[in-house]
């Protein structure tokens, strides 16, 4: 059922981005532009209105042009037809970064109430959600006690190691109030180093 449902966001996005782009031609705002940031700047719109939220930096390996080329003509995309993209938070990307890691479902709920708290006690203010994503899962491999590195975590979350663990050490003084309240860690918080 999950393959399918992925399968028709995944059908559902590359029209609704081939929809965007002949909109885009049509009114020729993006004119003198490179091609393929414009679709790459479409598709990265029409997966994110499907559900399907992807990052720039997703979009930029399967293409050949770079992260600012795309935000560049995302923003002209936006502009040009009053469209608008929802807000992505940390949870459009839990679910695809722990199974990715082949954590269990238990350390990805922990983690996305982690990530939740972060954002909503403002402890992470300024920081990209795929980053405050990659450390809420980091945290909580750490009091999970399970053995998922931060360069691990990094890898599939496209975020660098030491910006995770910068992260972590933001989150870590406010440990108490991020997990869920019947959460009991594996490990005392209170020892945890972040060393990994």
């Amino acid at each position: 059922k999950q393959w399918y449902q992925r399968r028709v966001a995944i059908t559902a996005g590359i029209d609704r981005a081939n929809t965007l782009f002949k909109n885009m031609t049509d009114t020729k705002a993006l004119r003198g532009r490179s091609t393929e940031a414009n679709c790459a700047a479409c598709l990265y719109i029409a997966c994110n209105q499907e559900g399907a939220t992807r990052t720039f930096k997703e979009i930029c390996a399967v293409c050949t042009v770079s992260k600012k080329q795309i935000g560049k003509s995302f923003k002209l995309i936006l502009r040009a037809l009053n469209t608008s993209v929802e807000i992505i938070k940390t949870g459009d990307f839990m679910s695809r970064f722990c199974s990715n890691l082949e954590l269990e479902h238990k350390a990805q709920n922990i983690a996305t109430h982690v990530a939740r708290q972060a954002v909503d006690l403002d402890i992470v203010a300024g920081k990209v959600p795929v980053t405050v994503a990659a450390a809420a899962i980091y945290f909580t491999c750490l009091a999970m006690d399970v053995d998922k590195s931060a360069k691990e975590i990094g890898d599939v979350a496209g975020v660098a190691e030491t910006t995770i663990k910068q992260t972590f050490r933001a989150m870590f003084p406010s440990r108490d109030k991020l997990f869920p309240p019947d959460f009991v860690p594996k490990v005392n918080l209170d020892n945890i180093s972040g060393a990994k």
